[in-house]
This record gives C-alpha cells, sequence and structure tokens, in this order.
C-alpha cells in the first residue's frame, strides 16, 4: 500500500477508462469543508443545495467529465437504519450526484450480515487501482492507501457487487 493525497486519487478517477466504483460503510463522517453545511442542515431538516453548488461543482463536474466519456460511476452505502442525522444529511445531497450520472444505491446494514466486507470504504478504478479512505474514529479522513495487489482488487470488487446486487436504487430508498 501506498498513502496518497485527494488529489492523487481524483486524477486516478479523471483517468478512468470504464468504470469507477465507490463503497461507502460508515454511518458518520466528519469531512471539515462540508461542517457549515451539515450544521445548517441538523437546524433545518433540509439542505440547500443551491447555496451548496458551487462546494460541490468541482465533484459535479469531475463526474460528469467521466460520463460523458462514456465512463460508469457507481456508489453504494451501507447503512444503519433507523439512519443517523449524518446519511439523512447524505440523502438529502445525492440527487445532484445522480444528476450528474452517479448510480447510487443503499443497502440497510441488517441486510449485509453474511456479506463479506473490506474494513474500509474505497474506490476502485478500471477493476486495477483500490484507494482505500481510512477514518478515524471521529469520522475525519486518517489517510488515503492505493494498491494496485490483483487479490485486493477482486476481494474489493467482489464486496462492491454483492452490496449492489441487494442494494435499493437512491429513487427507490428513502431512510428511515
Amino acid at each position: 500500500m501506498r498513502l496518497i493525497t485527494t488529489e492523487e486519487r481524483d486524477e486516478l478517477l479523471r483517468a478512468c477508462r470504464r468504470e469507477a466504483i465507490h463503497l461507502e460503510l460508515r454511518d458518520s463522517y466528519a469531512i471539515a469543508s462540508e461542517a457549515a453545511q451539515f450544521a445548517a442542515f441538523l437546524t433545518s431538516g433540509r439542505r440547500d443545495l443551491d447555496a451548496e453548488a458551487p462546494r460541490r461543482r468541482y465533484w459535479m463536474e469531475l463526474v460528469g467529465g467521466l460520463r460523458q466519456r462514456g465512463c460508469r460511476v457507481r456508489r453504494a452505502r451501507v447503512v444503519s437504519e433507523p439512519v443517523t442525522d449524518y446519511i439523512r444529511y447524505e440523502w438529502a445531497g445525492t440527487g445532484p450526484n445522480v444528476e450528474a450520472g452517479e448510480e447510487v444505491r443503499w443497502l440497510p446494514r441488517r441486510l449485509a450480515s453474511t456479506m463479506a466486507l473490506p474494513g474500509n470504504d474505497f474506490w476502485m478504478v478500471d477493476d486495477a487501482t483500490l484507494v482505500f479512505t481510512v477514518f478515524s474514529g471521529g469520522g475525519a479522513v486518517a489517510e488515503r492507501q492505493m494498491t494496485t495487489d490483483a487479490a485486493a482488487v477482486r476481494f474489493c470488487r467482489s464486496a462492491f457487487e454483492t452490496v449492489w446486487s441487494a442494494a435499493t436504487p437512491h429513487s427507490e430508498y428513502t431512510p428511515s
């Protein structure tokens, strides 16, 4: 494993030729750049997607560029139910991701009990490169680990497809 930066991860994603997949396994994240928006969501119970648009533009353009080149972008989220406030926040902000071209599905954690899943969230690009995101207990990014190990790639592809096949598309999922 080699430690990489967020920028290096994004370069890997930009270089995608066929597919990028993302598996999320946590019920809460502490992403510093979204702290104000999350606090506002907790107060109002809704996300102001128009106000968030400038901050999110970078990601939407990255995903949109991949889709325009014919790359598939899929994200699967394993969540505990009832969901946390953070998952409600994520769900409320997923519409723009879908509009940009991401396919997003949600899997209640109770349905994942017999699934072999990795210990950390990951991105996989073109069935060749994995980037694990390791979080602190409080939900902040601790490090990003990149590997091209074939066994790790096969394991994570299998885990993702198992979750994906059991998960509910974003348009049909309502957090409880």
